[in-house]
């Protein structure tokens, strides 16, 4: 049989997410943030379908998605369960350190391999107790043991969804005696380690994501650690993904709120022929905000895939007005995810609050509120100050 291209391959995965988040992410999303769970019929149905190894290039199996064809299946996703939306998304930026980082290493050429023919789950571990949310600082470093394997463990005040993954790629610093900046990227399989957990995750929104702190004993192959220094990973791979990618996810939220808001108008509209609802005006101008947050982070994932088939690709990904323009796509899109979703509550007004109504908004508003949170804006915020202190071209 001939491989399908990747335009082909996306279209075909981009049917089966649709097919994914109306049968089975909507159907189970109530619960799911009820009861603080793992989405775990929706991965089970995206592992079905290969969605997982969307990223992983051709020759080793995968569709060979790129960055803006994953945002697009995450923000599919996410119109029916943002927490489902977050955990691919999450995958999603792994599984691209893994494919842009690995050079030639053999071990993580025959583990994407493994990835695309199990369908293995990635998660992450960047955040640590006592580096304050910076996670570009580590104090956990592997350690040699002397029987050629490593040592690496970490006391993390977050784990995305660890209990479910298959593996999980941790930070650390590179060595015992290594600065706090001079960190690594570890693929951490579950048969590696052990995690205690040690927080709840009883939380406001995106509840399924299932992410409390966690303490990783564990000991790897040198193997596993990532051939690239995780300063290149995060610049070129990790913040441009997750910026992007969660971006995608909370316009998908967005967008089923004002989905439900339009459905509520039409409604009104039937009730009275003739006559135009009140609301009809609000939910044209909340539209209207919605299709401009759409564009954002469509046109710079665009540009991101453009910039990396140049030859001069990736030092275009480590300038200055390159990291400008990603910090302020995501503080945009977590001030205007909120923003959208309280419009479409106005406009739905008693029936969006309500928990038990087919317009209920309590779960969109919920999610979104966490996007200001994930690296904090206000961190976000004085990164940019510095960097517009030496870049002058605004």
């Amino acid at each position: 049989m001939r491989p399908m291209s990747t335009s082909t391959a996306f279209e075909s995965l981009l049917v089966a997410c649709r097919a994914i988040a109306g049968d089975v992410a909507t159907r189970h999303a109530a619960d799911v943030d009820a009861q603080a769970r793992f989405p775990r019929e929706t991965l089970a149905a995206l592992r079905e379908a290969r969605l997982l190894s969307a990223g992983v290039p051709p020759a080793a199996g995968g569709a060979g998605c790129t960055l803006s064809e994953q945002a697009l299946l995450c923000a599919t996703l996410a119109q029916a369960c943002g927490s489902s939306g977050m955990v691919l998304a999450m995958h999603y930026i792994q599984v691209g350190c893994l494919v842009r980082h690995a050079g030639d290493s053999p071990f993580f050429r025959a583990y994407l391999r493994e990835l695309v023919a199990q369908q293995r789950l990635l998660a992450s571990m960047t955040s640590e107790v006592g580096v304050y949310g910076d996670t570009r600082s580590s104090l956990c470093a592997v350690t040699p043991t002397g029987d050629g394997r490593l040592q690496l463990d970490k006391d993390a005040t977050t784990g995305s969804y660890c209990t479910e993954a298959d593996a999980i790629l941790v930070t650390a610093r590179r060595a015992p005696d290594a600065a706090a900046s001079d960190q690594v990227l570890v693929l951490v399989r579950r048969e590696d380690a052990t995690l205690t957990q040690t927080t709840s995750w009883d939380t406001l929104g995106m509840r399924g994501t299932c992410s409390p702190g966690f303490r990783l004993a564990s000991r790897v192959a040198a193997e596993q650690v990532l051939p690239s220094p995780y300063a290149e990973s995060s610049a070129q791979t990790m913040v441009p993904y997750s910026h992007v990618l969660w971006s995608a996810l909370w316009w998908g939220i967005a967008a089923d709120a004002v989905a439900r808001a339009a459905a509520h108008v039409r409604q009104q509209a039937r009730q009275s022929p003739g006559h135009m609802p009140p609301t009809a005006q609000a939910l044209a101008r909340v539209s209207a905000k919605l299709h401009t947050m759409r564009s954002h982070w469509l046109t710079l994932a665009r540009d991101f895939d453009a910039a990396c088939v140049h030859a001069d690709g990736r030092d275009e990904l480590t300038s200055v007005a390159w990291a400008l323009r990603l910090n302020n796509l995501k503080i945009a899109a977590s001030e205007a995810a909120p923003a959208i979703v309280h419009e479409a509550l106005q406009i739905v007004g008693l029936l969006g609050y309500k928990n038990d109504s087919p317009y209920s908004l309590g779960r969109h508003y919920r999610d979104v509120l966490s996007a200001s949170l994930m690296i904090s804006n206000e961190r976000i915020a004085a990164r940019n100050a510095a960097l517009l202190l030496v870049h002058k071209d605004l």
